[in-house]
């Protein structure tokens, strides 16, 4: 152990807190916390601990950094901070738990949106969620707007830029505020609505829509009361989706738990006034040699840390203890007592039961699946051996691929597929340099010499540094002859070079004037076909990207008073060119940093008014 290590862990305090493990790099590794900080920390260097992880992280351990809390909750709270902020590799994460679907209702805009995001971060906004289905998420909204009617139009303020009312005012799916058609008053109240039935309460809403339809019926108006029937069955359809109706056990969250190996499965079923409204599944990675209460813990701090509604009592799974740390942080989350309790008997024990078998069907079916994948990739890689003649599993591919518009903006792409998957973290995108015209060919020889250029010259960057086992570029013979003549000038050790051509998807292979075709449904192609496809995709969005700055300096370019700090600003509080072009002269006096006299020039400016 290294000295200034042992020093630290000599004066450790025995009290609560929480402590960062970090490399020669200063880099989080893990972020933890503890009742006592002293015996928790130097548990990880004893050698008795004959856990692999524990000794894999040990290993890289350089510093190891305490702060100390009052208490054990104050540390949780502490503990999803620090998380959240660094990512530790070795922490229990929720997997891709930045995609998952949430409904958000923008309070802070005068007429606020209730909308579908995959974000959570924005002040003034409340989200409902996370929910597991994407699908679900958009059909519940689409259903909300036809009872409720709030706007759908983007942006914070309602219309559109013309002051004319959209469509959706005209088929009765908007109230319309944009034309004071409705006061913020009363749109406000139509919002509150939708918070509450997103909440769990749902009856005045059903009551509401059953009077507005036998009023209807009553005064003969039956086209609108039968739309009102139909919005009431849309809301009941919505409200029973789960149609358990356990009243006598309240308004709860039951979590079930199943832990195997390096892999976790939750299920939540919230429950309101007894009414099991809907069930949520999460899957956790990086739970290898943590016990269950770590476990719990850590999708406690994520999931509670984010969502709007946490009920008073939340039902754990069965023999759990201390949890008196989760029910402090809830507390404090609800701004009332929540209790955490594990059940012993009645219905309560046989919800927390059922979901926790939910919870391990959930990580067999999961398991099973990534089986079939790694099957899949092994096939893949060992097909593509076998058809390709290559010396080794191509267990690194590197695939190149240009974008242009008519020689205007020429980049290129680099994506990486490690055993068969994706890694983003390699990827890299290049702006070509001095080509004349479209030049599709040259790009490549171009691309493909800075990179491996890169990796002769002992780059530290590990996407450059590493050796691939096989080089895909998009294109046909003339691709793949560019490929080779930047590689045999870099003196190079032998790599694997091939192209794939888009038209009849065959594949080119040095020395050989006739190309490879591959089974058309077989693995091998359908990872190329994947690889491939992956590289377009990123070369054209970089190539989007170089397009728009370009037009956006054509723009900004003469402006009067605009320097790169303004434009940046400008940007910031628009979001788009569009936006910004769109705006009237009062939108563009409460850009910050953007003086009046300024923005009336710019006004002036972008729509050809002199001075009045």
């Amino acid at each position: 152990m290294r000295e200034n290590l042992e020093g630290t862990l000599a004066g450790l305090p025995s009290k609560p807190g929480v402590y960062v493990f970090r490399d020669e790099q200063g880099d989080a590794l893990y972020v933890g916390k503890a009742k006592s900080l002293r015996p928790r920390v130097r548990s990880y260097f004893q050698r008795s601990d004959g856990r692999a992880t524990i000794a894999q992280l040990a290993d890289r351990i350089a510093d190891v950094e305490v702060i100390v809390t009052r208490n054990e909750a104050e540390a949780l709270h502490l503990e999803q901070n620090l998380v959240k902020r660094y990512r530790p590799p070795f922490n229990i994460r929720l997997r891709d738990d930045k995609s998952f679907p949430y409904i958000a209702v923008t309070l802070a805009d005068e007429f606020p949106r209730v909308m579908f995001t995959r974000e959570r971060h924005r002040r003034g906004t409340v989200y409902f969620g996370p929910y597991a289905n994407a699908k679900k998420v958009r059909e519940t909204l689409d259903v909300l707007n036809r009872v409720f009617k709030f706007r759908p139009c983007e942006g914070p303020r309602p219309g559109r830029h013309s002051g004319i009312p959209c469509l959706d005012f005209h088929i009765d799916r908007c109230f319309a505020p944009c034309v004071n058609e409705i006061s913020a008053e009363d749109y406000g109240e139509i919002v509150e609505g939708v918070i509450g039935f997103l909440s769990g309460d749902t009856a005045p809403i059903q009551r509401e829509l059953d009077a507005r339809m036998q009023d209807a019926a009553r005064d003969e108006r039956f086209e609108e009361a039968a739309r009102y029937r139909n919005r009431l069955f849309a809301i009941r359809h919505l409200a029973e989706r789960q149609a358990a109706d356990k009243r006598a056990v309240g308004t709860v969250d039951v979590i079930g738990l199943a832990v195997e190996g390096d892999r976790a499965a939750v299920q939540v079923f919230p429950l309101r006034d007894g009414r099991m409204i809907d069930r949520y599944g999460f899957h956790l990675e990086n739970v290898v040699d943590q016990d269950e209460l770590s476990v719990l813990e850590a999708f406690v701090v994520e999931y509670y840390g984010a969502t709007p509604s946490i009920p008073p009592q939340v039902l754990v799974p069965v023999g759990t203890q201390g949890t008196e740390a989760i029910a402090e942080f809830l507390s404090e989350r609800r701004g009332s007592r929540v209790e955490v309790r594990a059940p012993s008997r009645g219905e309560k024990r046989r919800l927390v039961e059922l979901a926790t078998e939910n919870a391990r069907v959930a990580l067999e079916a999961d398991s099973a699946t990534r089986e079939a994948e790694r099957l899949r990739r092994v096939t893949a890689l060992e097909q593509l051996r076998e058809c390709l003649n290559l010396e080794s599993l191509p267990l690194r591919i590197e695939c190149f691929d240009v974008s242009n518009i008519q020689g205007e903006s020429i980049v290129a792409s680099m994506v990486v597929f490690v055993d068969g998957r994706s890694k983003n973290a390699h990827y890299r995108t290049f702006a070509m340099r001095g080509l004349d015209g479209q030049d599709d060919v040259g790009a490549i020889r171009e691309v493909i010499s800075r990179r491996f250029a890169r990796a002769r010259e002992g780059e530290p960057d590990e996407s450059f540094s590493r050796t691939p086992n096989l080089v895909v570029v998009d294109g046909g013979r003339g691709q793949l002859a560019a490929a080779l003549a930047a590689m045999d000038e870099l003196d190079l050790p032998r790599v694997a070079v091939i192209s794939l051509a888009k038209r009849e998807e065959e594949v080119f292979v040095p020395g050989s004037a006739v190309p490879i075709r591959l089974e058309l449904h077989s693995p091998a192609l359908q990872l190329l076909q994947r690889i491939r496809d992956e590289a377009h995709r990123v070369a054209l969005r970089y190539h989007r990207q170089k397009r728009g700055t370009k037009s956006m300096e054509t723009i900004f370019e003469g402006l009067p008073g605009v320097g790169p700090a303004r434009r940046r600003a400008i940007l910031r509080h628009f979001g788009s060119v569009e936006r910004f072009l769109d705006a009237s002269q009062e939108e563009l006096e409460g850009v910050p940093g953007l003086p009046p006299k300024t923005a009336r020039t710019l006004y002036a400016q972008l729509h050809k008014a002199g001075p009045s």
